[in-house]
C-alpha cells in the first residue's frame, strides 16, 4: 500500500470512528423510545410517562413509551441491551434488572454490569411492614414475638416471587431468625386486597402502591424500611429503631441505555432527567407516590446499583430463591 492510499484509509477510518460522536453533539435528532418492562398503568409506567413529558420540553423531541413486560423485566432489558447505542432506546430499570435478577436466574441474556450505560437514578420509595388491623399484634415488638412463637403459621403476601416486597420479607426473616410463609400474588393490587380483607395477615408494602390504605388505616403500619422516618408517616418507626439493623429496604428506579452510549448523549439525558425533578408535575407525582427523587450523576447511579446487588445477593442465595 503506497503512502497516499495509507493516509486515505487512515483518514476514512478516523472519520468513521468520529461520526457517532459528531452525531451525538446534535442529539437528539429523532424521537426516543423509552422501554418500560411492565404493563401500562402501573407505577413504573406512570413515573416514566410523567418524566418523559417533562424531559421532552428540554430535549426537544418526543419520547414514546414502549411497554415490554415479561420474564421479571428480562424481556425489556434484553431488548435495550441489544439496541443500537445511539441514545434513541432507553429504559426504566428497577431492583429487578439492577440488583436481583442476576441471582434469581441461573443465566441472564445480558450482564447488568457490562451491557448497559447507566444514565441516572430516578428515585426510590421505602417498603413498610403492614398487618391487617385485626391482627393480634398491635406493634412491631408484639408482631416479632408472635411470629417467633408461631413459626411457619403466619403467612405473608407479595406481588410475586422475586419482587422487592418478597425479598424485603426474606431479609427481615434473615435478620430476625423468623419463619413466615410466602404467598405470592400476581401484582400488588390483589396482594393488598387480601391483606386488607384479612385473608393474609401481613406483607411488606411500598409507599407508591400502599400509601392511601396506610393513611386510611385499612392496614396497620408497624415499621418502615428507610434510613429515617418518612415525612408521610412520621409516627411509624424505622426497622433500625425497633431493633432490626442493616434492614433498609426500598424499591428504586433509574434510566439505562445500551452499553457504549457516547458520553455527550449520557450527559444530555442525565442533565435533562435532573432538570425534570424540578418540574411541578413531576414533583406532585413523586409526592403522591411517596417517592424520593434521586438527582445525581451516572456514576452515582451505577455505584448504587452495584452496591444493592452485592447487598441482596447473599439474601437471595441464603433463601434459595430461583425464578427459572
Amino acid at each position: 500500500m503506497d503512502r497516499r492510499t495509507l493516509l486515505t484509509t487512515l483518514a476514512a477510518s478516523a472519520a468513521a470512528a468520529a461520526a457517532p460522536w459528531a452525531r451525538a453533539q446534535n442529539y437528539p435528532e429523532q424521537l426516543i423510545k423509552w422501554v418500560v418492562p411492565y404493563p401500562a398503568g402501573g407505577g413504573t409506567d406512570v413515573i416514566a410517562r410523567t418524566l418523559a413529558e417533562a424531559m421532552r420540553q428540554t430535549l426537544g423531541q418526543q419520547i414514546v413509551i414502549d411497554n415490554r413486560p415479561g420474564a421479571s423485566t428480562n424481556i425489556g432489558a434484553d431488548l435495550v441491551a441489544k439496541a443500537k447505542p445511539d441514545g434513541y432506546t432507553i429504559m426504566s430499570a428497577d431492583n429487578a434488572v439492577l440488583a436481583f435478577n442476576e441471582y434469581l436466574f441461573s443465566k441472564l441474556p445480558f450482564s447488568p454490569e457490562k451491557d448497559f450505560s447507566y444514565i441516572g437514578a430516578i428515585g426510590r420509595f421505602p417498603l413498610a411492614l403492614v398487618v391487617h388491623p385485626d391482627f393480634p399484634a398491635k406493634d412491631f415488638k408484639a408482631f416479632l414475638a408472635y411470629v417467633k412463637a408461631n413459626p411457619g403459621k403466619v403467612n405473608y403476601a407479595s406481588p410475586g416471587n422475586g419482587s422487592p416486597h418478597h425479598l424485603a420479607m426474606e431479609m427481615f426473616k434473615n435478620r430476625t431468625g423468623t419463619f413466615i410463609t410466602h404467598i405470592p400474588y400476581r401484582g400488588a393490587a390483589p396482594a393488598m386486597a387480601d391483606v386488607m380483607g384479612g385473608q393474609v395477615p401481613c406483607m411488606f408494602l411500598d409507599l407508591a402502591s400502599g400509601l392511601p390504605i396506610m393513611q386510611g388505616n385499612k392496614v396497620r403500619v408497624l415499621a418502615i424500611g428507610s434510613g429515617a422516618r418518612s415525612k408521610l408517616l412520621p409516627e411509624v418507626p424505622t426497622l433500625a429503631e425497633v431493633g432490626v439493623p442493616n434492614s433498609e429496604v426500598f424499591a428504586f428506579q433509574g434510566i439505562l441505555g445500551p452499553a457504549g452510549l457516547p458520553a455527550p448523549v449520557v450527559a444530555k439525558l442525565n442533565a435533562d432527567l435532573n432538570r425534570a425533578f424540578g418540574v411541578p408535575a413531576v414533583q406532585k407525582r413523586f409526592s403522591d407516590f411517596g417517592m424520593e427523587a434521586m438527582p445525581g450523576t451516572p456514576q452515582q447511579f451505577a455505584a448504587l446499583s452495584r452496591a444493592e446487588s452485592k447487598r441482596w445477593g447473599p439474601i437471595i442465595k441464603s433463601a434459595g430463591i430461583k425464578l427459572d
